[in-house]
């Protein structure tokens, strides 16, 4: 079992932007000492939802910081890249870490990120399967043109190539997964899903489910199937007792999450909802390892089994102090990890 640290960089009630980006650094400095597997890096706009506008970015001054620890994007958000740039950028982040370098993409929102890099709604809508290829044949093929919809230009060769790099074709690749059209997309590329914390073992297991049916119907191996390091999402927050620690985060987390999913913009303006913030907080301490290690360790368990993910990305900030963060971080290392199998 893998697990990892979820950076929202998450901007709290009261503190500044450069707080939040700190705070992110330091969690995944942690958690490299603490013997976490990876650090994941998400990516928002115009949001204190999250402060760090570049996951590629702060993944490349991460993996300068540290030595062991895989870092990944969680997610780089494709509408809004074009997509050789971004595998351009993770070619180059691949090869100079070591291969420690993972890259997670996803659709994003309809937000107003949309109108100010200029991609428009048709990029978020129907735009996501073109890029997509076009960013795997950058990070598979010694040359590459394009020819579609939205991507057109003349064969260039790829630098750097993505594939010199020891035994390794190139960077690892995952999806993050919200609908039954995306998970199709990810099985039919044969690519990894990361699923979110908003989902339950049941939900993610169906998924998966899915997933290999559609990874089957297009030819995928039953070992590469067997094989797919899905990731799921949630939130860890390591106390003494199971009241103290979903207490830190209903104290903390509502705040955060009224302030920052409040402030998504649509580009249409088109209509939206939110979840009610402290039922959503209480509903994520149901689902995840929330609790004393005994507890942690017991969740992280049946959610492998359930689903068939042995791989995890824990949100460790969920009390929006860096010295809680901290000790929390600590405690996953210490008290959690070594009684995982």
């Amino acid at each position: 079992m893998r697990v990892g640290a979820f950076v929202l960089s998450a901007q709290f009630p009261g503190q500044g932007q450069g707080e939040a980006l700190n705070r992110a650094v330091r969690t995944a400095e942690l958690a490299e000492e603490s013997g976490l597997d990876a650090v994941w890096l998400a990516e928002h706009h115009f949001v204190p939802y999250g402060v760090c506008p570049s996951a590629v970015t702060l993944a490349a001054l991460l993996l300068g910081r540290t030595r062991r620890i895989r870092v990944g994007t969680a997610v780089s958000v494709l509408p809004n890249v074009h997509p050789v740039a971004l595998g351009e950028q993770a070619a180059l982040l691949h090869l100079v870490s070591g291969g420690r370098f993972t890259l997670g993409v996803g659709r994003g929102g309809p937000w107003v990120d949309l109108e100010v890099f200029g991609s428009g709604l048709a990029a978020y809508e129907r735009g996501f399967p073109e890029s997509l290829a076009l960013l795997l044949r950058w990070l598979s093929e010694p040359c590459v043109s394009a020819t579609g919809e939205r991507y057109r230009f003349r064969e260039v060769p790829v630098v750097p190539r993505p594939d010199e790099l020891l035994d390794t074709a190139g960077p690892e690749v995952v999806i993050a997964c919200t609908s039954p059209k995306t998970v199709r997309l990810a099985a039919e590329h044969g690519l990894p899903m990361l699923l979110g914390m908003h989902c339950g073992d049941e939900e993610k297991a169906e998924m998966v489910g899915l997933w290999r049916t559609h990874a089957r119907a297009a030819g995928r191996s039953a070992e590469e199937i067997e094989g797919a390091a899905h990731v799921s999402v949630g939130v860890a927050q390591i106390a003494d007792g199971r009241a103290e620690a979903a207490e830190t985060l209903v104290k903390a987390m509502p705040g955060w999450l009224r302030q920052g999913l409040g402030a998504h913009v649509t580009v249409d303006g088109r209509p939206r909802s939110m979840r009610d913030p402290v039922e959503y907080t209480e509903l994520l301490c149901g689902l995840h390892p929330v609790g004393p290690p005994r507890l942690a360790v017991d969740r992280l368990t049946a959610t492998a089994e359930r689903t068939g993910i042995s791989r995890f990305a824990l949100l460790v900030e969920g009390s929006g102090d860096l010295t809680a963060t901290q000790e929390n971080i600590q405690r996953l290392g210490t008290e959690v990890l070594p009684a995982l199998c």
